[in-house]
């Protein structure tokens, strides 16, 4: 009889680890980044039917990289949990602190066992406060751990070249444009250091848009909705007037 073959703990998780990693490498980066009256997310993404942003709740925005299905999967998780709460208790009870806790448990969960593979996902929670010192951003990375954000925060492929390029341009108190155009702009570097032109039609865009006078506060900027915004230098551009951007 042969004698089995032993892989120490540490590195059994350490090779989980680094599976996962590479599979989210593969993906395209987003961003997640705060501005003057919410907060945008802004993703590279060919498809119009296969959404890596989504509204959660009234005032929650879930972002993600990695595997579609995996996400989607914790995606529709995230809106029945955040329902069922807010039915039971109250919608005010429902917040992107304890859905990046339900989240965490899943993917901790999933992580540390042996008998399925991790998920190839990194996620990105985000509710609007009533003023940007309200706001809130949560990472959650493909352990399970939470990473409390501040300003900018990028996942999936090059994200560490992007988020240290974000750190050193992104200031409180963007305009929704000026936020927009830098996100871009990150986005659009390799990792050799060149840039490449990212065409509207490809990017995907949403906001948590704390001016909304309703109590859902998530929309998506489309089409000449967002042609404006890449173009305008002020920011100035109604999220309200125009039928473009559709709410989830």
């Amino acid at each position: 009889m042969s004698t089995p073959f032993y892989v120490s703990p540490q590195q059994a998780m350490a090779d989980r680890a680094e599976y996962a990693r590479k599979g989210i490498a593969r993906g395209r980066s987003l961003v997640v980044l705060q501005y003057a009256d919410g907060i945008v997310f802004v993703g590279e993404n060919p498809s119009r039917a296969l959404h890596k942003f989504s509204e959660i709740y009234d005032r929650i925005g879930f972002a993600a990289a990695g595997k579609y299905n995996e996400y989607e999967n914790l995606r529709i998780g995230g809106v029945r949990y955040a329902d069922l709460r807010g039915y039971t208790y109250d919608r005010d009870d429902v917040t992107a602190r304890g859905l990046a806790n339900v989240y965490a448990q899943t993917l901790g969960t999933i992580f540390s066992s042996s008998a399925e593979k991790p998920y190839e996902v990194e996620l990105v929670v985000a509710e609007v406060g009533e003023s940007p010192d309200g706001d809130q951003i949560y990472r959650l990375p493909h352990d399970g751990s939470i990473v409390d954000e501040h300003g900018s925060v990028a996942v999936g492929g090059n994200a560490e070249q992007i988020s240290g390029y974000l750190d050193q341009r992104h200031r409180d108190g963007m305009t929704l444009a000026e936020a927009l155009k830098l996100a871009v702009q990150a986005l659009s570097r390799d990792t050799n250091g060149s840039e490449r032109e990212i065409p509207a039609e490809r990017l995907e865009v949403a906001v948590l848009d704390r001016t909304r006078p309703q109590k859902r506060k998530f929309k998506r900027i489309v089409g000449g909705q967002l042609s404006r915004l890449l173009e305008s230098g002020t920011g100035e551009v109604s999220l309200e007037d125009e039928a473009e951007g559709d709410d989830e």
